[in-house]
């Protein structure tokens, strides 16, 4: 037996939303458009009538009419495995994506290794986006500089060029973030203390290995217990056990990120060196890294997700043509945990 299917539903067209208003068409089209110059019961006639008959607008054809592409990229100069296995990337990106919720923005994901491909630029370059939103910047992204001198980018985290030119971003004080987890140890009565910084080719990772040897000479303490990871789990492992090798005295550790912290910790336990009680460990970010293992890492708080939303935020009103503040700094904390 044949079976014949539902006859497809018919989108209603702008024709029938100025029909259902009893508007004309270019009426209804400037209320679709945002572009004004229409009295206030036409345009809530045309609402109505949108609300009624639930009307999409034609995104392409709106794209056509405003000269933009209602698209924005989300570039990631990170190869696929640190994007996908790092809870930081996830929690700005749905920031962000809270962020446009209520605009008629898409996200376009462009991730892009260690920089932009040829083919990455050219698109990016050839008007097939609005403007860009770039989370986890190297200094041999130079694409990324002249990006901004064709259309609004917003970076997650400080450009190492802020200035030069002028950079939007979002970002926490990272150097006095990692001063105050750093501090925390002191206070503790810690007086050994390593570091596992970040990469020197980001500012996140240059900044808060700044911020923990600032603490330490402040202290009158020694800053040459120090390796270096690219902020993943086994880059962390292979930097605690430099350190351990170096200097297996250490009686703490300050972990410039949760995941590489969760490396450290499985080389000390492997090792048979109990946490905190003869080495603590504090992390940076409270991703959901912190609690996901066998020991509950205390660590520096930074509200990820907010920045996301805020870099949104941010973005939207460029393209506005608002003016907009170039740099957010938002705030960080220490949750305390069991690892310190």
């Amino acid at each position: 037996m044949t079976t014949v299917p539902p006859p497809r539903r018919v989108a209603p067209t702008l024709e029938a939303v100025a029909a259902e208003a009893g508007v004309s068409r270019s009426t209804a089209s400037r209320v679709v458009n945002g572009s004004g110059q229409v009295s206030a019961d036409a345009e809530a006639a045309v609402h109505e009538a949108i609300e009624r008959l639930h009307y999409i607008p034609n995104r392409a054809a709106r794209s056509l009419a405003n000269n933009q592409t209602m698209a924005i990229a989300l570039i990631i100069p990170e190869d696929t495995t640190r994007f996908f296995g790092d809870p930081y990337f996830a929690a700005i990106v749905q920031g962000i994506t809270r962020g446009l919720e209520d605009s008629d923005y898409v996200l376009n994901l462009q991730v892009a290794q260690s920089h932009p491909s040829e083919k990455a630029a050219r698109y990016l370059a050839s008007g097939n986006v609005d403007g860009a939103f770039v989370v986890s910047h190297h200094s041999g992204d130079q694409f990324l500089d002249s990006l901004a001198a064709t259309m609004p980018v917003v970076y997650g985290g400080r450009p190492l060029r802020a200035d030069d030119p002028p950079a939007y971003f979002v970002d926490v004080d990272n150097a006095a973030a990692a001063a105050r987890g750093t501090q925390y140890l002191i206070d503790k009565g810690h007086s050994r203390i390593a570091t596992v910084a970040g990469p020197p080719d980001m500012p996140a990772g240059l900044d808060r290995a700044a911020g923990w040897a600032r603490a330490m000479t402040a202290a009158g303490l020694p800053t040459e217990r120090i390796a270096y990871g690219d902020f993943s789990p086994a880059s962390g492992a292979r930097a605690m056990r430099e350190i351990l090798d170096r200097f297996p005295d250490l009686d703490s550790v300050f972990v410039a990120s949760d995941l590489m912290a969760t490396g450290a910790v499985s080389v000390l336990l492997e090792r048979g060196i109990s946490i905190p009680g003869e080495v603590a460990v504090v992390g940076f970010d409270d991703s959901p890294a912190a609690t996901s293992g066998a020991i509950q890492l205390t660590t520096v708080h930074q509200p990820s997700e907010a920045m996301g939303a805020q870099m949104a935020r941010m973005m939207l009103g460029l393209l506005r043509g608002e003016a907009v503040e170039q740099r957010c700094i938002m705030e960080t904390h220490i949750v305390v945990r069991d690892s310190a």
